[in-house]
């Protein structure tokens, strides 16, 4: 029988060095002179990144599209059958079911259950429910990177919500106009290439609202997001109410970014500016990720309000990249939101994150919901326990383009 191990870890331990490891044969097993292949985000960059400075294509999706201009469901299915078609002698699979759909993970399952029956899998996950149903033992890491097998009674999330104890800082902009509805879609209908996408959506989101918008991998959640946050040319002439304005009536896309804040988890793909935390933050302001212009002493001031809040104002000279991935994920929704934002839209937000880093990711979305007028789109395939949405708006495929609904 092959070793098919799993290796819970969370954000404050070291993946990649756990990686070398594995492939260099200073593991519990020894993998070094066998073939192996790395399934993870680690090796998407490194092929998006090729795509980038060199022009050199090597995996594309099923529709022929390359990884850059993919969706994130889409990159992982094609670089999961490029990876199986090398005839790899172990797999490592790291973070197997971030951004896919239910019936894409149930399809991740099955193909890397059948790769089980002839090779090694090695999984790591900082998620305890994705460990994968193949797998013999689970591993930790203790603090001074040994690997012990996993205490089923180890618990990194605390029950009690006490990580922001102070308000958030109150709406500087006392004359600010308000808007209701924040988003309005009506019979709005999209097709690329005469493939229909989406047809006849009607979906209001109304001021201080929290949504949630589901759906599988190529519904149209993308094509949804951009038409209110991007400048895609398919919502021109489509019948889009945006903070109180016809969508295409004269106003620019930057126009519409200042009245929106945004955090996708792909922003940290890559980023490697060495701003400090609390320049991050104030960057909200001028919607841009890093600081380039001077700040004003009230931003300045609003902005030490928000690392209050996230407990971070005595480092808040420090650089961003040397926080966990779940510390930068607040930093950069503290970033969205210190303009007060009517709309909110939270993209993937908790991919990569760990189980603890997901508990305070979710006290602050429901902080922000309980304590401001900012209306809140969350999109993603989890439903993560605690975050508590106002409403889920559902979109199903259809031959015809997909439709969509309301849903308890």
């Amino acid at each position: 029988m092959n070793h098919h191990i799993a290796v819970y870890i969370n954000n404050k331990n070291n993946k990649e060095h756990l990686i070398d490891c594995i492939q260099t044969g200073d593991f519990i097993y020894d993998f070094s002179e066998l073939n192996g292949v790395l399934f993870s985000e680690i090796t998407l960059n490194k092929f998006i990144s090729e795509e980038r400075i060199h022009g050199h294509y090597e995996v594309f999706t099923d529709t022929k599209n390359t990884l850059e201009h993919a969706s994130s469901g889409e990159r992982k299915k094609a670089l999961l059958k490029y990876l199986i078609a090398q005839n790899p002698e172990y797999i490592i699979v790291d973070n197997v079911f971030g951004n896919l759909d239910v019936a894409a993970q149930k399809d991740i399952i099955n193909q890397i259950s059948d790769l089980a029956a002839c090779i090694p899998v090695i999984q790591i996950t900082n998620r305890k429910q994705e460990i994968l149903p193949i797998v013999n033992k689970v591993y930790q890491i203790k603090e001074d990177n040994t690997l012990v097998l996993f205490d089923s009674s180890f618990n990194t999330v605390a029950s009690s919500n006490t990580n922001f104890i102070n308000a958030l800082p109150q709406d500087y902009q006392f004359k600010k106009e308000r808007y209701n509805p924040v988003v309005n879609f009506k019979n709005v209908s999209v097709a690329y290439h005469e493939r229909p996408i989406i047809n006849g959506i009607n979906w209001e989101i109304k001021t201080g609202e929290f949504w949630q918008l589901i759906g599988p991998n190529g519904s149209g959640k993308s094509t949804m997001l951009s038409m209110i946050f991007g400048d895609n040319p398919k919502a021109y002439g489509q019948d889009i109410i945006l903070f109180g304005r016809q969508k295409g009536s004269g106003e620019s896309v930057w126009e519409i970014k200042k009245k929106i804040g945004y955090f996708s988890s792909d922003m940290l793909r890559g980023f490697n500016r060495r701003d400090s935390i609390g320049n991050m933050i104030v960057s909200g302001f001028f919607d841009t990720i890093g600081l380039y212009k001077t700040p004003t002493n009230q931003q300045i001031k609003i902005a030490h309000q928000w690392l209050r809040v996230l407990g971070m104002f005595d480092i808040r000279k420090q650089c961003f990249l040397t926080l966990s991935r779940g510390h930068q994920v607040l930093v950069l929704i503290a970033r969205a939101m210190v303009k007060h934002p009517p709309l909110l839209i939270l993209d993937e937000p908790t991919n990569g994150l760990d189980d603890f880093d997901v508990k305070i990711f979710t006290e602050l979305v429901n902080k922000i919901a309980l304590e401001t007028e900012t209306a809140i789109l969350y999109v993603s395939h989890r439903k993560e326990q605690g975050l508590e949405p106002d409403y889920i708006y559902k979109l199903t495929p259809n031959e015809t383009g997909s439709i969509g609904q309301v849903v308890e």
